[in-house]
């Protein structure tokens, strides 16, 4: 009789085990379509601006001035990237970015990743001070004409070194490396290299680097991104059109169609407007699909790069 009345207490409490999981299991289920339902809404924000300009760049600048162009090409046409590619300096700027952008993201790697380690070491002498004047630059520069007079002191004017030496400290890719260091090397890795005779570069070089190959990836798309998109410093400091890099050779072929359609008169200035309006999509395209191919090698180092110093610094 006692075991009768044990069971069905146990199945009774089973039955309300179950009947919470089911409760449970439908909150879960609101939950996630709530999440899922505005994840898809922020995703459509996002890839929607994207997948326009692609379609818009095929299109008739008519139709797309006219709200036309929704979901897919309108007059489907490859007369702005025909147009664009009758430039042959288009090569020379790709040239030109390329080269800009490897030297840059190298040197930038090497100087702001370094600077990093030495004030994450709690033995450097005046690491606050250190410290202090670099996030002063942050708030603070001398302004244009100093910079463009120190660089013309310096002979940097019009030279290949110009577009990758003055620029290629970022007290932000500092701060994020030295939280990094800070956060994710312990010190117990220094006491080891010490017992085993290792100094401040073999210990940087040999045990640190490979340790942060994370946080070098970041900051190294960060800095190539920068270096891709760059045209203003190649539009003070350069004069010789044979080093533009390709955003200031983009910008100066849209101004030109532009000014010539401005100009014109008659049927000549309505095709000079169109080709500027479909050329603008285009060059969208062209001077973003290269730099954009290099995410997708670099997109799993993002969270352990730079979350781990956010979350724990």
């Amino acid at each position: 009789m006692g075991n009768t009345v044990l069971s069905v207490s146990e199945t009774k409490h089973s039955k309300q085990k179950f009947s919470k999981k089911i409760k449970q299991s439908k909150n879960d289920n609101v939950f996630n379509i709530i999440v899922y339902g505005l994840a898809a809404i922020m995703l459509l924000i996002v890839l929607y601006p994207l997948y326009f300009v692609v379609i818009a760049s095929f299109s008739d600048p008519y139709a797309v001035s006219s709200g036309q162009v929704w979901i897919v090409p309108k007059g489907f046409t490859f007369d702005g990237y025909k147009e664009l590619l009758k430039h042959n300096d288009i090569w020379t700027g790709y040239a030109n970015t390329i080269m800009y952008t490897i030297v840059g993201t190298f040197v930038g790697i090497a100087v702001n990743v370094s600077a990093a380690f030495a004030l994450s070491r709690k033995n450097l002498v005046g690491k606050k001070f250190f410290m202090m004047m670099f996030v002063f630059t942050m708030f603070f520069n001398g302004g244009l004409i100093p910079t463009f007079l120190t660089i013309k002191e310096f002979h940097l004017y019009n030279t290949f070194a110009v577009m990758v030496l003055p620029f290629s400290v970022s007290v932000f890719n500092i701060i994020v490396a030295r939280t990094f260091f800070q956060s994710s090397i312990p010190d117990e890795l220094w006491d080891a290299a010490q017992i085993d005779g290792c100094g401040n570069l073999g210990y940087f070089f040999k045990i640190v680097l490979p340790l942060s190959k994370a946080i070098i990836s970041v900051l190294a798309l960060w800095t190539a991104v920068g270096m891709w998109n760059s045209y203003f410093n190649a539009l003070i400091y350069l004069k010789d059109s044979s080093r533009y890099p390709l955003q200031l050779i983009l910008r100066n072929i849209l101004i030109v169609n532009s000014m010539q359609g401005s100009m014109g008169t008659g049927e000549a200035a309505q095709v000079a407007l169109r080709l500027s309006s479909m050329m603008r999509y285009s060059v969208i395209i062209i001077s973003t699909v290269p730099i954009m191919c290099v995410y997708p090698f670099t997109q799993k180092y993002f969270n352990q790069g730079v979350m781990i110093g956010a979350v724990k610094g």
